[in-house]
This record gives structure tokens, C-alpha cells and sequence, in this order.
């Protein structure tokens, strides 16, 4: 069996899927959903075997490539990019609230990702934001802190 892009690529998926799982097991449950069907754990496991099923059959039927191929095409400065921006946006999160910093992080991501006109930018990251925001605060009713900068603890 020989390395290729697919391969390496459904093998972190399998470790990945496998990982999830086994957390999953760490979610807690109410008293007495231990006899319920659905639980707060159904959809984590599903997710899971469904990687692990996925990318099992990726790396069984991976294309045959040799492993000089592997780096020859990839382009890893946006990753990297992106990787520091998702590290921001952790930081950013907490002081600058939900609303504000995933709006910066999708306009800052789909720059990274070449797109230049700002227009698109605005019309893309804040109606996706503000829907977003809406479907969790007001349908969900899950508690989104503003941010410290706007006196949320």
C-alpha cells in the first residue's frame, strides 16, 4: 500500500472520528435519559461511526501515488492562515462577543481564501452571523455572553 493524499487525509479522519466518539462518552445525561432513545450523545456517536465508516472506505480505496507527489501540490500558507485566525478567534470570542468576532473571522477567513470584494465580504459574514446569532439566542434560547468590552462577564 503506498502513501497518497487521500490516504493520509482518511487516516486523520479516522483518528479524528475515533477520537470524538470515545469523547462522547464523556457528555453528561439528565437522570433517567440513560433508557431514553435519543440522547445528548445519539448525534456525537452517529457523527462518529459515520466518519470512522467514511473514512475507512477512503483509505481502502485511496489512489495509488508515490510519496514524492504528496507535497508537490499542496499549498499550505492558507492553512496556516486559517489555523492562526481559528487561534484569534478563540481569544477574540471572549472579548469581543459572538456577534462581532465571527463576523470578523468569516470576512477575515474569506479573504485568506482570495476573495477581494468587500461587498460580497459584508452581504456573506453578517447575515450569516446575525442568523445565526438569532437561531441560538432567541429559538434556542442558549445564553451567548457580549463579550467583556461590552460589560458581559
Amino acid at each position: 500500500m503506498t502513501v497518497s493524499n487521500e490516504r493520509i487525509g482518511a487516516l486523520f479522519f479516522l483518528m479524528l472520528s475515533i477520537l470524538y466518539g470515545y469523547l462522547a462518552s464523556d457528555i453528561r445525561l439528565y437522570p433517567g435519559d440513560e433508557l431514553e432513545a435519543m440522547t445528548a450523545r445519539t448525534l456525537p456517536y452517529v457523527l462518529s461511526g459515520l466518519g470512522i465508516v467514511f473514512s475507512l472506505s477512503l483509505l481502502i480505496s485511496g489512489k495509488q501515488k508515490g510519496f514524492g507527489s504528496l507535497t508537490a501540490n499542496l499549498n499550505w500558507k492558507p492553512v496556516i492562515f486559517l489555523m492562526l485566525l481559528s487561534l484569534c478567534y478563540g481569544f477574540a470570542l471572549d472579548w469581543l462577543g459572538f456577534l462581532i468576532s465571527t463576523t470578523l473571522f468569516l470576512i477575515a477567513g474569506f479573504r485568506i481564501l482570495g476573495e477581494k470584494r468587500v461587498k460580497v465580504l459584508l452581504l456573506v459574514a453578517v447575515p450569516f452571523v446575525f442568523i445565526f446569532w438569532f437561531g441560538l439566542t432567541q429559538m434556542l434560547d442558549i445564553y451567548l455572553a457580549p463579550g467583556r468590552i461590552f460589560g458581559g462577564s
